[in-house]
């Protein structure tokens, strides 16, 4: 059915009307109060010590989950993909928990396990930290983005097939040097994409990370827990603002990054 002019303006329109909304608008007002007061005010707040110690957190974080996921990920496709046994179904039912579960219950897991109480308390009992410290907030984002690398792998696998690889141990190739020659460099687009998709949730998860962190400034609080505590603080709200564009910014150099990826993986 062919819509008339009238019709496409008016779902256009819409469309745009929604984005606006939803998107355009919101950033935009972030964008102005953090700028409003000028560029230098801007590079003052954002250079505190606090924000940097959020910033380095933040990047901690990704630097340990991320290599944790794509590794850890593509061995969970290869499974679902190549393995047969009983389970599987569980298995794929498991790994979509992240999307269907809240952060916040994820954080009071984790609180129930790895807590004096827990578990694994006899860690804490042993001097090992593990809630209110580095390896909670390390557990709570992986757990998070666990499914993205696995989902964007798992049907490059589905159309590549085992023909190349069988045709490789024909030729005398050991299992791992046909993973290493042919397998993985044909997974290289799901992977990039699985990669950058849990670098953009890493950076903005909040509710699991603030469970189980001790949330003090320059010591335990991201850049998402260092603009909670400055909107807390009405006289810092500013800070808020300014602590908000520099998380946006780092998301929007991921965004950039999965735009030009898409672009050269249509080229190539």
């Amino acid at each position: 059915m062919r819509l008339s002019l009238t019709a496409r303006l008016a779902l256009r329109t819409a469309a745009l009307a929604y984005l606006g909304v939803l998107v355009v608008l919101p950033v935009g007002t972030i964008l102005y109060r953090a700028l409003e007061p000028g560029l230098a005010t801007f590079a003052a707040s954002v250079s505190t010590p606090a924000a940097i110690a959020a910033l380095n957190l933040t990047l901690l974080l990704l630097a340990i989950v991320v290599p944790l996921n794509v590794v850890l990920g593509t061995v969970t496709a290869l499974l679902l993909v190549r393995g047969r046994f009983r389970g599987k179904v569980v298995l794929q039912a498991l790994l979509d928990l992240p999307f269907a579960v809240s952060p916040v219950v994820v954080g009071v897991s984790l609180i129930a396990l790895w807590g004096a109480g827990g578990w694994f308390g006899f860690l804490a009992g042993a001097g090992v930290r593990v809630v209110f410290a580095l390896p909670a907030m390390a557990l709570a984002t992986a757990f998070v983005t666990v499914p993205f690398v696995v989902r964007e792998v798992e049907p490059v696998l589905r159309e590549l097939g085992t023909e190349a690889e069988q045709a490789a141990a024909t030729l005398g190739a050991s299992p791992w040097q046909a993973f290493w020659r042919i397998t993985l460099p044909s997974l290289r687009w799901g992977l990039l994409y699985g990669t950058l998709l849990t670098v953009s949730r890493g950076l903005g998860e909040y509710g699991a990370v603030l469970l189980v962190s001790s949330n003090l400034p320059g010591v335990s609080q991201t850049l998402t827990l260092l603009v909670h505590a400055r909107y807390a603080d009405a006289a810092n709200a500013y800070g808020a603002y300014t602590a908000a564009t520099l998380l946006m910014g780092l998301s929007l150099v991921t965004l950039a990054a999965t735009l030009l990826l898409d672009r050269s993986r249509r080229t190539a």
